[in-house]
Formats: structure tokens, C-alpha cells, sequence
């Protein structure tokens, strides 16, 4: 297949650099993948332009959580996506939703002329709209170039349906980058059923701690977390899911 898109978020130098040598085509760069994604630190977005040349959308989330926000929360996002744009990110992924279900299309349209000549994805809020096709024609007239979507459910195997229907809507103005779950055998099997040609995927891997003492009985955040686990992408899972898209 040619012209494909496979996206890997990132949320730390070593994982960028792992997805770049499994020849992932951009990075979606974010910070504490465990929960989601959040925005990165500027720090973060400048060190890996210093080692890497790979495509980057900054992920634009300003807490874990759901997608209807406050005044100042819209604040900083707005920020964000300006300061992004001046460090010279090639993208940005948002959402807003207002309280009903619906995408804010006011809000939305403010971060679109924030964002420039940026790339714009609209994020898995889309997953969390009350109707996805009215939110796909809406994006369409805002003028987004990719939704990110895995089929409004926890995984694209079980939004599969629904992503094939988005699929054929795209019209060549708003492409489906489908996410939730993907590796390469998800890959193979849903690209023929969908005809998608932009998967997103974390590819992670865990990672046992270097650090040799270990004290008991302290969490540093949610105590089901452990603390000596790190959850890095791994360049081998992008690799296999490259060859998939390349052999189909």
C-alpha cells in the first residue's frame, strides 16, 4: 500500500527515537501516555527536535479527564497551541466538546486560526461525540485533516464497523487515523475491512527500572500504578506494523 500514514504517540526522547528507527512516518509527541495523553512540556518537544527530524503533532490536552472545558482550561490550550506553533511543530491535536455531546465549534474554530498553517487532528473526542457523523461533516467545514477515531468504542477491533462507514465518507478532506489498540496483526486485519490508510499506535513496551533500591510502601500517584515499570515504544512492534502496511 502506498501513501499510508502509521503514527506513533510519544512520550519521551527514547520512545520517539524507537518509532523513528521502526520507520514510523510522525510522531504524535504527548506527555504521560498511562493516562491518556497529556500536553507535552516545551522542553521535551525541543529535545527531540534536536536529535530527530520526524514529523511531529503535539498532543494538546491539558488534563486526564473528559473533553468539556473550563474558561481557563481553554485558556492554556489555546496558549499551547500558539507556543507549539512558534517551536515549529508540523501539528496539533485537539477536541472540545460542549456539555451535550457536541463538538464546540466555536472554541474549535479559535484553535484552528491559532494553530496557522498547522496540521490540525481532532483527537479521540471525537470517540466521546454524541453523533460521530455530524462531527465528521463538521470537521470537514472547519477544515480539520484528520480525526482520530477508534470507532467509538475502547478499540478499533470493536469500532470497526463504524470506522469502515467514516472511511468512506472522508471525501478526501478529512482522513480516519485509526487508533485504539493497533499493532500489526490489527493492522492486517482491519485495513482490507476498512480501506484506512493512517493507523495510530504507541507500540509500547514495558521496561523494568534501573534503579536497585526500592522502597516499600510509597506511591508517587495511583497506587495500582508500579512505580519501577517505565512504558516505552518498542522499535521491533513498529517495524512488524510498517511491513504490514507496506505488504498490503
Amino acid at each position: 500500500m502506498n501513501n499510508f500514514v502509521l503514527e506513533v504517540c510519544a512520550d519521551s526522547v527514547e520512545s520517539v527515537l524507537a518509532a523513528e528507527r521502526g520507520m514510523a512516518t510522525r510522531i504524535e509527541l504527548c506527555g504521560n501516555l498511562i493516562i491518556g495523553g497529556t500536553t507535552p512540556g516545551s522542553c521535551l518537544f525541543q529535545k527531540v527536535r534536536e536529535v530527530s527530524d520526524i514529523r511531529i503533532h503535539v498532543l494538546i490536552r491539558p488534563r486526564f479527564g473528559d473533553f468539556c472545558y473550563t474558561d481557563y482550561e481553554f485558556e492554556i490550550i489555546k496558549r499551547e497551541v500558539e507556543q507549539f506553533r512558534r517551536l515549529g511543530a508540523e501539528g496539533v491535536v485537539i477536541g472540545i466538546l460542549k456539555q451535550d455531546g457536541t463538538l464546540d465549534l466555536e472554541r474549535m474554530e479559535m484553535l484552528i486560526e491559532a494553530a496557522g498553517s498547522m496540521s490540525v487532528t481532532l483527537h479521540r473526542a471525537f470517540d466521546l461525540c454524541r453523533d460521530p457523523f455530524e462531527a465528521m461533516e463538521q470537521a470537514k467545514r472547519l477544515g480539520i485533516h484528520t480525526i482520530l477515531t477508534s470507532g467509538q468504542r475502547n478499540g478499533c477491533r470493536e469500532g470497526k464497523e463504524l470506522l469502515r462507514e467514516l472511511v468512506l465518507r472522508e471525501e478526501g478532506k478529512t482522513e480516519i487515523l485509526i487508533g485504539g489498540g493497533v499493532n500489526a496483526e490489527v493492522i492486517r486485519e482491519l485495513q482490507p475491512y476498512t480501506k484506512a490508510h493512517a493507523f495510530h499506535m504507541s507500540g509500547k513496551e514495558k521496561i523494568e527500572s534501573p534503579m536497585i533500591y526500592r522502597k516499600e510502601g510509597v506511591s508517587m500517584g495511583l497506587p495500582y500504578f508500579d512505580e519501577f515499570t517505565i512504558f516505552r515504544t518498542g522499535e521491533e512492534n513498529v517495524r512488524r506494523a510498517r511491513g504490514v502496511l507496506e505488504g498490503l
